[in-house]
């Protein structure tokens, strides 16, 4: 078994939402932090709020979506605490669209998805996903850390419409552990870096909880639990995932029993 104690996580995302619940679980656990995202004034906001908890809390400006970015990002957590124990991707976005639009009345198409659409959520969410665990994996293995690569996938990984680009970007997350720990296997570092993945349903981060009630009242219908998962939730999730080292390769859901067409 892992110990968060003194081990040092590297999370993107960090300045809201299940990357600054996770930053706050991990420091109450006595963990280091190096907190990273484009949002210079929503990460200074949660840096201050998290150093309120008296841990160790760096922070790191980051686009996941530059090489050079991400490998200062790796570099600079090597430099700040000596190590990378956790490495927790967790910046992503959402720009849903239908594939194409159609008239009622014609049949015809309106409108589409636009290309950048697509593009920008999965240079975001797998691009960007890919550069900061290639970079801090190449700094774990060269430093002789030990840890856990934990990425986030989402049940809408199984298909939601109106998400193509969001949905594909989490299916990729849900496939990579599998890869990941193949790949850490044949190079004889699986027993010191693994990788997983957790799949979270609908999390009550600020953006979920500020939407047109109705729309909220409906996706709850649907979730057998009755409410929303709640970020501290997800975070000891991550948690247990790092602490317990016999778990690897594979996608862990958190979602309330939330299934597409949950009522069968």
């Amino acid at each position: 078994m892992l110990e968060i104690k003194d081990a040092v996580a590297v999370i993107t995302g960090g300045s809201g939402g299940i990357g600054k619940a996770l930053a706050r679980y991990w420091l109450e656990n006595q963990g280091r932090v190096v907190l990273a995202d484009m949002a210079e004034t929503g990460l200074e906001a949660a840096r201050r709020e998290l150093e309120g908890l008296g841990g160790e809390v760096a922070t790191f400006r980051c686009d996941v979506t530059s090489e050079v970015d991400s490998g200062n990002l790796a570099d600079y957590a090597i430099e700040r605490f000596g190590a990378i124990n956790l490495v927790a991707p967790f910046a992503g976005i959402i720009q849903d669209a239908l594939l194409v639009n159609t008239d009622r009345e014609t049949g015809m198409v309106t409108g589409k998805m636009s290309l950048s659409a697509f593009q920008k959520v999965l240079d975001v969410n797998v691009t960007g996903v890919f550069l900061t665990v290639r970079e801090c994996v190449e700094r774990m293995i060269n430093n002789k850390c030990k840890g856990l690569v934990c990425l986030v996938s989402s049940v809408n990984s199984l298909g939601a419409a109106g998400q193509l680009n969001y949905s594909s970007s989490k299916a990729a997350m849900a496939v990579m552990p599998k890869v990941l720990t193949a790949e850490f296997f044949r190079r004889g570092i699986a027993d010191r870096i693994r990788c997983v993945a957790i799949a979270p349903g609908f999390v009550g981060t600020p953006m979920v909880a500020s939407m047109n009630q109705n729309a909220l009242s409906k996706i709850l219908d649907q979730v057998p639990l009755g409410r929303l998962i709640e970020p501290r939730e997800v975070s000891s999730l991550v948690g247990e995932l790092f602490r317990n080292e016999a778990m690897a390769g594979d996608v862990y859901y958190i979602h309330g029993g939330l299934r597409i067409g949950s009522r069968g």
